[in-house]
């Protein structure tokens, strides 16, 4: 497969990432139908929309860990939904956070973010634990280096989470739901990390149920219905003059 690294005369406005008719059905049940999407390099796309709307399956699919029936889907110009790419190679350039963490639970926190650095990218274990250090120190999480997740509040396993798909320096963050597992009073600490991120321009598209937080940081919003991007625009424009009626009915009982 072709390097999807950056390449030296790339068109530095191209998209980074594009979903062209995407379709995904789970038997008789479709789940994405006809989804269009372009993320452009330091975009924060956030995806709103009621549970089962589809935005969970949209980020796997994003990520190689769900194939699609129908469509195209495009990282720096080529195309990864082809069957034939090594999602390993995808996952070299996208990191992904779920809501349920999913560290190691055998490892320590510095393991868990070290793991994917030296396995999959090939640096030595000094390079990998030097990175990791720097980011677990940035992100508060400096005492808890050598500590088993098992040992951590949600809230810091998150963090850590975080860290560890950062660790791999992508190019795109997907980031699905992930303050859905956490008590309330964790969610704050969790949604900083995001918002330092957004604000370094890293780009990411996110699901979330954080409408204050979605307004705040994103540079799209993009709701989704029963599968599909029902409507697309500026956070202004989504909270405050939505087009569409099923995205007013959604934002009045959410809000």
């Amino acid at each position: 497969m072709t390097d999807l690294a950056k390449t030296p005369g790339q068109d530095p406005v191209a998209p980074l990432l594009e979903v062209e008719g995407v379709r995904k059905a789970y038997g008789d049940r479709v789940v994405l139908d006809d989804v269009w999407l372009t993320v452009q390099p330091h975009d924060v796309i956030c995806l709103i929309g009621s549970s089962g709307s589809g935005k969970s399956t949209l980020l796997r699919c994003l990520d190689l860990l769900e194939p699609i029936d129908d469509g195209v889907i495009r990282f720096r110009g080529r195309e990864i939904s082809d069957p034939l790419v090594d999602p390993r190679e995808v996952r070299r350039h996208i990191g992904m956070v779920f809501q349920a963490y999913n560290l190691f639970p055998h490892l320590s926190v510095l393991d868990n973010c070290t793991l994917a650095p030296r396995r999959v990218h090939g640096l030595g274990r000094a390079e990998a634990e030097d990175r990791a250090r720097d980011l677990l120190t940035t992100f508060g999480l400096e005492e808890h280096i050598d500590k088993h997740p098992d040992r951590l509040s949600g809230g810091q396993q998150q963090r850590v989470a975080l860290v560890r798909a950062l660790c791999t320096r992508p190019s795109l963050l997907l980031l699905d739901e992930i303050t859905a597992a956490l008590d309330p009073e964790l969610v704050g600490e969790v949604l900083t990390i995001v918002r330092r991120l957004a604000e370094e321009g890293t780009t990411m598209v996110l699901a979330t149920h954080e409408m204050g937080f979605a307004r705040e940081v994103a540079t799209a919003v993009c709701f989704l219905h029963q599968g599909r991007i029902l409507e697309r625009g500026t956070p202004e424009q989504i909270f405050t003059e939505p087009r569409e009626e099923r995205t007013r009915t959604f934002l009045r009982r959410v809000l």
